[in-house]
């Protein structure tokens, strides 16, 4: 897989993790320690695709 392209599906990852978090976050009763680590690898995904792009340039 080409780095764009690792790049690419990073960034589609990141997305959906957003639209889940955003989810759970408006249901009743969300699970606070779910949301945690959501977050958590939604950061992680941020992080990775920084130090990739910067390979890119």
């Amino acid at each position: 897989m080409s780095l764009n392209a690792h790049l690419a599906e990073l960034r589609r990852k990141h997305e959906a993790l957003a639209s889940q978090i955003e989810a759970e976050a408006n249901r009743p009763g969300s699970d606070h320690l779910k949301l945690t680590e959501l977050k958590r690898e939604k950061l992680r995904l941020k992080d990775e695709i920084a130090r990739l792009s910067q390979q890119t340039h």
